[in-house]
């Protein structure tokens, strides 16, 4: 299936009459340079075009008052005086004689991504719209926004094909206070919403938007606010809130529909925002989210003032959602102390709702400061002229390989659909061959196994020289295959190898050596391995058959340790007998893939060959099947996760989820 992207300059026609420096980054261009640039990059002609439509009034009443609609309905026939007159009842909006044309475009866009997605018609999307939405409430326009394009797609896509569960993911740098209004009190809906707050003093000013609203009633637990109280985040800030709050989250709620409040104005150089996200962050934002709902995601544009950011952003985003592999992410470092001291109390506010976050610290008294932080003035000027200096590299080009996945099989084995059959050389590389004989097959050895070493040589090089995406391979002997890819792919001076061993069995204790390879390892027994930073047994009571406890390892453990090593190759291992159910094996192969730019290998043992069908689906970029609501995970494995994270963490700083010096010295 495709990826839908809609678009039309109709929406242009709403712009500002007036001087209004609240109002005036809000242009017509957000929107052309954003679609010309997916032009320029040939993004649009791989992308489903889907024509807008108008949102009709019953979809528009949906969530706004009709009293509220028809105050909107009347602004076409009005002066400019009129329309500025009507503007400044809100605030920080402008009408304009084409605005309610425009919103109902932009709301009918919305629900035409929807429609296609929820019928199957595409597998994502996104809709470039404007004016945006999220701030929008049940009774005024607010912040640029007239209809909430994304709180009336959730309530529509609940009404129209009967889903229980809508997650929406708000990463626009403001508080959608509008979508929250809408679903406070509604366990149906998980509205997730990080934004600028610097503790109430950031607009929109609200006491709602700080960490410990929750929501109200039934729906206590299902918004989850996580406030940035400085400017200046970084890419490690955004990936560790996804890691240790979002994601979490999301898999325990596990939504039918992801609906993305998709602002780029937390992107590097954008003035409202002020944050230092770089354009290929949102790539792995995307694809972190690709996952859940069987694939349904739908991005619906909100902000985003820095043009050329925000250009860059929406390229980065819709490739993703077409499958391209990840670009390498760029600066990532220790989360900022603000940011560990949000996600700390996040994560505490959401203890008794989520348990995930059962293990989650509790906060000391004066351990969090609630004061706003003041610059002096020598401190503000710097920040200005630091903004005006602001640059960026162009985000690198995204080449997707002619070969997306690749097979190794023994004997007659069918190839999965999609995949390309690598062939066994009859006449390896005679270098080749004596550097495995040396080091792997004393004396003449096994011609097959020596064979199969050798044609693992060749699709790592293969890959390496980007000629293969990803591919999976099975193999007789796992330890030593493991060994050969490690040996061979670490030779590159600046090659690294992060190895993921599912299930019970011995790694090879030789690989970690040079620092080079990082193992981490999910099973449910201890190892005779010594623990150390390169090698990471995650013993779990039952196993990988525990999903819960397995998710919890995933976020908790092996994405954010996966992202600080930045792999060239990521070496997904199944070890015979280890019980992970196809969904979770399809789900972990899935969210792998945003790390090296795609290169997974997959090694299987033979005689494990029903799993190879599932194994490929993964590679080729379809959805894993969602995995259900998930039980709270086993206290020991909690327990567990919990004391890997706390030892681990000052070798791997991404695994922090609480400022330094916040942990209670019982809890080390």
């Amino acid at each position: 299936m495709a990826t839908a992207l809609i678009y039309d300059g109709e929406m242009t026609s709403h712009k500002l009459l007036w001087d209004d420096p609240l109002c005036d980054i809000e242009v017509p261009d957000r929107l052309t340079v954003s679609y010309e640039a997916l032009v320029r990059s040939g993004l649009v002609d791989r992308c489903a075009s889907i024509p807008v439509r108008e949102a009709t009034e019953e979809e528009i009443l949906l969530i706004h008052s009709e009293e509220y609609l028809e105050k909107v309905k009347k602004t076409p026939h009005m002066s400019v005086e009129e329309l500025k007159d009507f503007s400044l009842q809100s605030d920080a909006v402008y009408f304009h004689p084409n605005s309610y044309h425009c919103a109902k475009l932009a709301l009918g866009a919305s629900l035409q991504l929807v429609d296609h997605v929820m019928m199957g018609k595409v597998k994502n999307g996104m809709a470039l719209v404007r004016p945006p939405g999220h701030h929008s409430m049940r009774d005024a326009s607010c912040g640029f926004c007239i209809f909430n394009n994304v709180a009336i797609a959730a309530q529509y896509a609940k009404q129209t094909y009967g889903i229980q569960r809508v997650l929406i993911v708000d990463w626009d740098v403001h508080h959608g206070q509008g979508v929250q209004y809408c679903f406070e009190d509604d366990p149906s809906v998980l509205y997730f919403s990080w934004h600028r707050y610097e503790h109430s003093t950031f607009w929109p000013n609200l006491s709602e938007s700080d960490y410990n609203a929750v929501g109200k009633d039934q729906g206590a637990g299902f918004t989850v606010n996580l406030p940035w109280n400085k400017v200046g985040m970084k890419n490690s800030d955004f990936l560790s809130a996804f890691c240790h709050v979002l994601m979490p989250v999301a898999y325990e709620f596990c939504p039918e529909l992801v609906l993305v409040s998709a602002g780029f104005d937390a992107g590097i150089g954008d003035p409202e925002g002020e944050m230092c996200a770089t354009p290929d962050v949102f790539a792995h934002l995307t694809h972190l989210l690709m996952n859940l709902a069987g694939g349904k995601v739908c991005a619906v544009l909100e902000g985003g003032y820095n043009l050329t950011s925000l250009s860059q952003s929406v390229c980065q985003t819709v490739q993703t959602l077409l499958g391209d592999p990840n670009p390498r992410p760029e600066n990532l470092d220790s989360p900022c102390e603000s940011a560990l001291e949000s996600i700390h109390c996040v994560r505490r506010a959401h203890k008794q709702y989520w348990s995930c976050f059962s293990h989650a610290a509790d906060l000391l008294e004066g351990q969090i400061s609630t004061k706003p932080i003041g610059l002096a003035k020598e401190e503000e000027e710097s920040t200005v002229k630091k903004k005006e200096e602001c640059v960026w590299p162009e985000p690198p080009k995204r080449v997707a390989p002619l070969v997306r996945t690749a097979v190794l099989l023994s004997g007659d084995s069918v190839c999965p659909g999609g995949c390309e059959r690598l062939p066994s050389s009859d006449h390896p590389d005679p270098d080749v061959v004596n550097e495995l004989r040396q080091n792997f097959l004393q004396g003449d050895g096994d011609r097959e196994a020596l064979s199969a070493l050798a044609d693992l040589v060749t699709f790592t090089e293969k890959m390496e020289k980007n000629e293969i995406c990803n591919g999976l391979a099975v193999v007789r002997d796992i330890t030593l295959a493991v060994t050969c890819v490690v040996r061979q792919v670490t030779k590159a001076p600046n090659n690294r190898v992060l190895v993921v061993c599912v299930g019970d069995g011995e790694v090879p204790s030789n690989i970690t050596g040079d620092r080079k390879t990082l193992v981490v390892q999910i099973c449910s027994r201890e190892t005779k391995q010594s623990n150390c930073k390169f090698y990471i047994p995650v013993c779990l009571k039952k196993g990988c058959s525990d999903l819960s406890g397995f998710i919890q390892a995933v976020f908790g453990l092996l994405l954010p340790m996966g992202y600080e090593f930045d792999p060239s190759l990521v070496l997904l291992v199944r070890m015979p007998g280890s019980e992970v159910c196809d969904g979770m094996w399809q789900q972990l192969t899935g969210l792998l893939q945003s790390l090296a730019k795609g290169h997974t290998l997959v090694l299987i043992q033979e005689g494990e060959n029903t799993c190879v069908g599932p194994t490929a689906s993964s590679l080729l970029g379809n959805p894993a099947p969602p995995l259900g609501r998930l039980q709270a995970p086993l206290p020991q494995d909690v327990e567990e996760i919990e004391r890997l994270r706390l030892k681990l963490q000052g070798d791997w700083k991404l695994l922090q989820t609480t400022a330094p010096g916040a942990q209670r010295s019982d809890e080390l």
